[in-house]
């Protein structure tokens, strides 16, 4: 497996490239913002975008996903739950004091609970991880060794993802955290959205949110 991560925009939103050594298809996790670098790291790793997943549709990962499926080819997927929050770009640029809004695309379908997306032996799996919205997902990736999650907004190191932006609390949050991440082996590696990553475990011990789970 090829990965290969890039901290995009004035967010510093963590993307993730995955790549099949073989088929050279990719897999590419919140590629919102930054095309122009998202699309050079692709030719530079000889990879072609097959999927375009998102973990949420706040604009820092999503905003510039149709502008990247018109260079890669890629198939933007989001869970439905976000879907009204993805209608809100325009106004999501707004509170940013961006000059311009991204464009609400048509997306090419949902994400599903559990739902496995492949590129020849790369396997991405889906968890619905409502809380920080009521569409966020993590996505899993099966590995030689340890699994990797890729959590978006949901779980970062030291922290959780904010929970007061409307459809969700912090119980919502805090129980997607206990039910589908603190199930894994303490050595799993987290790539949060956002800032450095973590372990399961590390979280596990220290988190504020999560000792005692």
């Amino acid at each position: 497996m090829i990965s290969d991560q890039l901290a995009l925009g004035a967010l510093a939103c963590n993307c993730v490239i995955l790549g099949d050594e073989h088929s050279r298809q990719a897999i590419v996790i919140d590629g919102g913002d930054g095309v122009g670098e998202v699309t050079e790291r692709l030719r530079k790793l000889d990879l072609r975008a097959k999927y375009l997943l998102h973990t949420h549709a706040h604009i820092d990962h999503i905003g510039d996903a149709g502008t990247l499926r018109a260079r890669t080819g890629g198939a933007i997927y989001l869970h439905p739950a976000d879907l009204p929050l993805y209608q809100t770009l325009p106004l999501q640029a707004q509170w940013l004091g961006l000059a311009k809004a991204p464009a609400v695309v048509a997306l090419d379908g949902e994400l599903a609970d559990e739902e496995l997306f492949q590129c020849g032996a790369l396997a991405v799996k889906v968890l619905h991880t409502p809380g920080h919205t009521p569409g966020s997902v993590c996505f899993v990736v099966e590995t030689n060794s340890e699994p990797l999650i890729l959590s978006g907004d949901t779980l970062f190191a030291g922290s959780i993802g904010r929970w007061d932006l409307g459809g969700t609390s912090q119980e919502d949050i805090v129980e997607s955290i206990k039910r589908k991440l603190l199930v894994f082996p303490d050595p799993t590696t987290v790539v949060p959205g956002h800032g450095p990553s973590t372990t399961i475990g590390i979280e596990r011990r220290s988190n504020p949110f999560l000792v005692g789970s």
